[in-house]
């Protein structure tokens, strides 16, 4: 399996879409302008839009979006683009392509990660070569694994952000009634997410007496930077507390002995509230298996757009991955 160099790496989320070219095999990236999801009909527009400008043009693309894979199509989950590679191939002349879901994608990214590119939550602990685990809040709740079986790696994507969620602690069964569902349920994307945060918010001040504030989770992020003693920021403790617990539900899913990374546009900005001996007792909180995760190491990913990287790592060194190609490629 070959692709075409330069190559276009794209990330695709309900929100954003992130772009870089790769020139040629292990060049590093050349960062093209973001653009909303919202703004543009459909992938090839919001390319092109990219593209303007640029004497640069594709020659085959790899991208990841956030919505179950099903080979040469993928259905956005909170967007209304329905990409099929194909036709975005045949849209902007690419000689081959690729698709990934998103968390997927992440998972096949974790050997290309530096340290530098990562914030490792609480004492250091040593991963033990077992199975991989990345998940993290977006627009989405994601997640997925990686193992390296007959000497390839190869991803195990999930949709587990949309399982039953249950309250744990005298704080979350407070406001937990509060919590406006979603289809009906209340699922960890529902409330490990950026909209999932703006819920988090309004049940925990609705639980309070303190009515249900109209903050988006920008606003909610702004201000808890600003008052780390006020109710947005007991909010974002919160938020960490539930990204610990599911982190620790997935990590003995999985048996991600090899250690977890979380991911997540939103992480990075709340670092600053988080407080990593809570979050492991929060993680390492898994009876009969405590002994289990209490050995597992947890990351932060703090570093933007490393999921391109990975994805150019596979353009440039396919073999090295257990992928099915022939059923996925788009020429």
């Amino acid at each position: 399996m070959e692709f075409p160099f330069p190559l276009l790496v794209c990330d695709v989320g309900g929100t954003n879409v992130r772009l870089s070219l790769v020139v040629t095999p292990g060049a590093p990236p050349l960062t093209l302008p973001p653009q909303k999801t919202a703004d543009h009909a459909g992938l090839a527009q919001a390319v092109e839009a990219a593209l303007a400008g640029s004497a640069l043009r594709p020659r085959s693309m790899l991208l990841c979006a956030a919505g179950p894979n099903e080979g040469r199509r993928i259905q956005l989950t909170n967007a209304a683009w329905l990409i099929e590679g194909p036709q975005v191939a045949a849209a902007l002349g690419l000689e081959q392509g690729l698709m990934f879901n998103d968390f997927e994608a992440q998972a096949l990214s974790l050997p290309s990660l530096r340290e530098e590119w990562t914030l490792p939550i609480g004492a250091p602990r040593a991963g033990d070569g077992g199975p991989l685990l990345v998940n993290g809040p977006g627009t989405g709740l994601g997640t997925a694994a990686l193992i390296k079986a007959e000497g390839k790696w190869r991803a195990i994507a999930s949709e587990s952000g949309h399982l039953d969620f249950a309250p744990v602690t005298d704080e979350e069964r407070a406001f937990w009634p509060h919590v406006e569902p979603v289809l009906g349920r209340i699922t960890p994307e529902a409330l490990i997410s950026g909209p999932g945060l703006r819920r988090l918010h309004r049940a925990r001040l609705a639980a309070l007496g303190l009515g249900r504030p109209e903050l988006d989770g920008v606003q909610i992020v702004d201000m808890a930077l600003a008052d780390p003693a006020g109710e947005e920021a007991a909010t974002i403790r919160a938020f960490w507390r539930l990204v610990a617990r599911f982190a620790g539900d997935m990590a003995i899913t999985f048996l991600s002995t090899g250690g977890v990374t979380l991911a997540g546009g939103i992480l990075p900005r709340i670092a600053p509230l988080l407080d990593q001996d809570e979050f492991r007792a929060s993680f390492e909180r898994k009876a009969p298996y405590e002994w289990l995760v209490r050995r597992i190491p947890v990351r932060v990913l703090v570093a933007h757009d490393t999921v391109l990287a990975g994805m150019a790592d596979i353009a440039a060194h396919p073999l090295a991955y257990a992928i099915d190609y022939e059923g996925r490629r788009w020429r």
